[in-house]
C-alpha cells in the first residue's frame, strides 16, 4: 500500500485538521467530524446537511457553502457517520426554519440520520426532514442497500436543494425539490480497478488487468457483471443503456449530463468519455442543456467513472445555476 498518509486509523481526522486551514472560511468541529459553513446557521433558511463514509472526496465537506449545504459529517473511511455526529450537524444549523437530512440509500447511513432526527426533534423540537438518493440503476438491492444505491445524484441533489434553501424557500418546499431531483435522475458506474481502504492495506477486491467491473459501487460492492476492458465509446453505451431504459430523457427541458471520475482517472479520460456519452445522447433524441465533468463523488484511488443524467424543467435550471460558493464547485460569486 502506498499513500500520502502517517497511520492508518488518523486518515479522517488529519485530513479535516488539513480542509479547516486550506478553507477558513469553513469552520470544523474536528471531536464531532463535521465540516460547517462558515458563520453559524443563517437564521430563517432552512439548514442542509449530508455525510458519509469518508474516501468519496470532494463528497460531502467539499460541498459546504454557500448555495449548497451548511454542514457535512465525515464517517471513517467507508463507514456511515454516527448518530452523534448528525445530532451535532443538524443542531449546528438550525436557523428556526428546519433542517433537511441528504441521505445516500445505505443501510447504516438511513439508521443513523433517522436515529439523529428522533433525539433532535426529542429535545429540541426542531423539524427534520429526510430525502434518500437511489439513483443507482446497477442494483435493485444489495448487502449495503435497501434498493437501488445513492450516487451520482447526490451532488446533483445537494447543489440544487441547497440553492433553494438559499432562496429562502420553506422546508417542505425544499425537501419536494430534493425529492423531484432524486426521482428524475439516474446513475451507473464502471471500475477499472479496486481501491484500498488505509486501515485495510490492501485492495477491496481482486480486478485482474483486462477486466472492468460494470454497475461498482463507490464502496467497492460488485456491478452487474464483469467484462473484458473496452474502448471507452463501447463503455460508454454500456453505461448508457441501462439508463435510458430505465426513464425517458427525451424531449422535455433537456437534461444536465454528469460524468464523475471515481478518483484514479485523469480529467483527459473524464472528457472523452463525457465526448462519447454526448454522442449517444445526440443519437437517442436526449437534448443535453447542462454538464458536469470531473471527480466529485470518488472512490479513493479507483480509476473508472459514473455517468448519471438528470431531467431538468425551469425551475431546477435556475436552481442548478444559482450561484455557488464551496470549496469544490463554485459559480456566479
Amino acid at each position: 500500500m502506498k499513500k500520502l498518509i502517517n497511520e492508518p486509523a488518523d486518515v479522517v481526522a488529519e485530513a479535516l485538521r488539513g480542509m479547516a486551514v486550506a478553507h477558513p472560511e469553513l469552520r470544523v468541529d474536528h471531536d464531532a467530524k463535521v465540516v460547517f459553513r462558515g458563520g453559524g446557521p443563517v437564521q430563517g433558511k432552512v439548514g442542509l446537511i449530508s455525510g458519509g463514509g469518508s474516501g468519496h472526496e470532494p463528497l460531502h465537506g467539499g460541498f459546504v457553502g454557500l448555495g449548497m449545504l451548511d454542514a457535512a459529517c465525515a464517517g471513517e473511511v467507508f463507514t456511515s457517520p454516527v448518530p452523534d455526529q448528525v445530532v451535532a450537524a443538524t443542531r449546528g444549523v438550525d436557523g428556526g426554519a428546519g433542517v433537511l437530512h441528504v441521505v445516500k440509500n445505505y443501510t447504516g447511513d438511513i439508521m443513523n440520520f433517522e436515529m439523529a432526527a428522533e433525539m433532535v426533534a426529542a429535545e429540541s423540537g426542531t423539524e427534520v426532514v429526510a430525502v434518500v438518493t437511489d439513483d443507482d440503476v446497477a442494483v435493485q438491492d444489495s448487502l449495503y442497500t435497501a434498493g437501488r444505491r445513492g450516487v451520482g445524484v447526490t451532488v446533483l441533489l445537494e447543489k440544487i436543494a441547497g440553492a433553494a434553501a438559499e432562496q429562502g424557500r420553506p422546508l417542505q418546499e425544499v425537501a419536494e425539490v430534493a425529492r423531484k431531483v432524486n426521482a428524475q435522475g439516474r446513475s451507473m458506474g464502471v471500475a477499472l480497478t479496486s481501491c484500498t481502504v488505509p486501515a485495510a492495506g490492501k485492495p477491496t477486491f481482486d480486478l485482474p488487468e483486462g477486466e472492468m467491473e460494470l454497475g461498482v459501487g463507490i464502496h467497492g460492492e460488485p456491478g452487474r457483471r464483469r467484462l473484458p476492458l473496452a474502448p471507452a465509446r463501447q463503455v460508454a453505451e454500456m453505461l448508457l443503456e441501462p439508463i435510458l431504459a430505465d426513464l425517458d430523457f427525451t424531449g422535455g427541458d433537456g437534461v444536465l449530463a454528469f460524468v464523475n471520475g471515481l478518483g484514479g482517472t485523469p480529467l483527459l479520460e473524464l472528457y472523452l468519455m463525457y465526448g462519447e456519452v454526448a454522442t449517444i445522447l445526440e443519437k437517442s433524441g436526449v437534448r443535453v442543456v447542462r454538464s458536469l465533468v470531473g471527480p466529485y463523488m470518488t472512490s479513493l484511488e479507483m480509476a473508472g467513472c459514473s455517468v448519471t443524467l438528470l431531467k431538468m424543467d425551469d425551475d431546477l435550471l435556475r436552481l442548478w445555476d444559482a450561484p455557488v460558493r464551496t470549496p469544490s464547485l463554485r459559480w456566479g460569486v
